[in-house]
């Protein structure tokens, strides 16, 4: 009798842990799957221009030569004024807000609500170039945190109004961009740009008035 009563209590012991065990699977499972339900679908990988030699890196972060080269063609983007500022600075700027923070989006409404105030946009054709030889490097963009930087963009400014050329300068523009993960159906690149650091100046290091 005492064997029987100690193999029922042998028995009742491993049922019990076989649920427990149970339990804890179902609870691992559960976890699993909710990590899996919450991961995110797509993941924005920066990868250097030149891979001849590897490249080995976080998916995170982001190199400077990519967060240079999305100032640049953002920038270029915004100040391309091929027929009349008057339409195409409007145009740019909803065009391309997606890659614009709020705070910079707000600017450039009111920069562009200044100038029209002062009829600098009538029939003015604008663009900007990089310079040759002025280039990304590592002094051009500023590395402030994982999420922030600033690019110094060297670019010649060209301006003509009704045909005749009113504007051709050398300047550098410091910009700020920050990584904008919001919406990469509107934005792949996942970064955004937050208007100017400091005022723009010529590159013979007079400072120019912000916005001209």
């Amino acid at each position: 009798m005492s064997r029987h009563r100690t193999a029922l209590s042998s028995r009742d012991s491993h049922i019990s842990s076989l649920r427990l065990v149970i339990v804890l699977l179902a609870a691992l499972a559960g976890w699993t799957s909710w990590g899996w339900y919450t991961a995110p679908r797509h993941l924005t990988v920066h990868n250097p221009p030149d891979l001849r030699s590897g490249s080995t890196r976080a998916w995170w972060e982001v190199p400077p030569s990519t967060v240079y080269s999305f100032a640049l063609y953002i920038f270029q983007q915004l100040n391309y004024w091929p027929r009349d500022g008057e339409s195409d600075y409007r145009e740019r700027i909803e065009t391309l807000r997606a890659y614009f923070t709020p705070s910079c989006k707000a600017w450039l409404d009111s920069d562009y609500q200044r100038r029209m105030g002062s009829q600098e946009l009538t029939d003015r054709v604008r663009s900007v170039a990089e310079i040759p030889g002025r280039g990304v490097s590592d002094d051009r963009v500023h590395i402030k945190d994982r999420d922030h930087w600033v690019v110094d963009l060297e670019l010649m400014l060209t301006e003509s109004v009704h045909g005749e050329s009113v504007k051709k300068l050398a300047m550098v523009h410091p910009l700020k961009v920050v990584r904008w993960d919001m919406n990469p159906e509107a934005n792949p690149f996942g970064l955004a740009l937050d208007c100017y650091d400091s005022l723009p100046e010529r590159l013979d290091g007079s400072v120019m008035e912000e916005g001209k």
